[in-house]
């Protein structure tokens, strides 16, 4: 039952990524893409009815995370208190900046949110890409499970080690691009904007050098990969459809029709993204410094019975969720 809730947890957290990014990546390329009112105002009515929906889904895991793994959930947000506090702040500025660009009819005061929109946006890629490179390295883990982080020490995964290092970093970078990425092929597919596709074009191949790089250091950094992946070769398929993603979204991107290189752009996104959570299996925390201090699936889990009540609960709120977000993607799927 625990490994079940780790896998629907991995899996929503994973579909938020997916539904997120790309309005988080489009809202990236704002100022960049959208060179004049008309061409931001194009953009944006590309995400608009979306991305406040695409955001249930973080509710959702979060919700999840707390019912399922509740010694995980009051671990980690203590111990990464500060970069929670500045991602709720970004996802404020990022929320307003949204709502309120259009309230005055002034260039200064447009031009000074859509900076917001797209600042606020890109470091959230970064913050979440450097989470996603902590809960891999793993963190300084007491014998209590808890633990504390400042933002840096000196830059290195080993020893007392900070939020951000030269790993986690990579990761962010590499989550940046990734999302960017994802982020352009949408706007290719919803808008006729001319500078999209050339972009992207070029991102494919920052983003295929970062995936090798932070797989390389991964392998490098968190042992437990390895042995997930020799114990259970089965696990392979999971780099196999983010590398097959990968290169069928350069396939696809020469061909006609734009839809399908943002679909092989999820793909690659849920590749990378169940590689991650396979490889740091039973862990759901890792401790860089003693292995035995590291929460894993079962230490952290709620009881066996609160686990089964809660799937019969969980099982048609997500249905709903699902059917909710069924509807909204078909209502507004026809391009701009």
């Amino acid at each position: 039952m625990e490994t079940l809730w780790f896998m629907l947890v991995a899996l929503m957290l994973a579909i938020y990524v997916v539904l997120d990014g790309f309005d988080l990546g489009a809202g990236a390329l704002h100022l960049f893409l959208g060179r004049d009112e008309e061409g931001r105002k194009q953009l944006l009515g590309s995400i608009l009815p979306f991305w406040d929906g695409n955001e249930v889904w973080l509710l959702a895991a979060g919700g999840t995370l707390y019912f399922a793994f509740p010694a995980l959930y009051a671990s980690s947000f203590s111990g990464f208190y500060l970069p929670l506090m500045i991602v709720l702040w970004l996802f404020i500025l990022r929320g307003i900046s949204i709502e309120f660009r259009n309230h005055i009819e002034s260039p200064l005061w447009k031009q000074a949110w859509d900076v917001v929109f797209t600042a606020s946006s890109g470091l959230l890629l970064v913050f979440f890409g450097a989470a996603l490179g902590n809960v891999v390295r793993g963190v300084p883990l007491d014998g209590a499970g808890e633990f504390f982080l400042p933002l840096w020490t000196d830059f290195t995964p080993n020893g007392p080690t900070g939020i951000l290092d030269y790993y986690t970093i990579a990761v962010g970078v590499h989550a940046l691009c990734a999302l960017l990425l994802h982020g352009a092929l949408w706007i290719g597919y919803r808008t006729a904007n001319p500078r999209v596709m050339p972009l992207a074009a070029r991102l494919w191949w920052v983003v295929a050098a970062l995936t090798a790089l932070t797989t390389a250091l991964t392998f490098a950094i968190q042992p437990q990969v390895a042995r997930n992946l020799e114990s259970k070769p089965w696990g392979f398929v999971f780099p196999a459809i983010a590398i097959g993603s990968l290169l069928a979204i350069r396939y696809s991107m020469g061909k006609p029709g734009r839809l399908r290189p943002f679909l092989a752009s999820a793909g690659y996104l849920l590749g990378m993204l169940t590689s991650a959570a396979f490889g740091i299996y039973p862990y759901v925390l890792p401790s860089n410094e003693n292995l035995a201090n590291g929460l894993t699936i079962r230490n952290t889990a709620t009881s066996v019975y609160g686990l089964t009540v809660g799937l019969a609960w969980w099982i048609p709120g997500m249905m709903l969720a699902t059917g909710y977000f069924v509807f909204l993607y078909r209502r507004f799927a026809k391009a701009a």
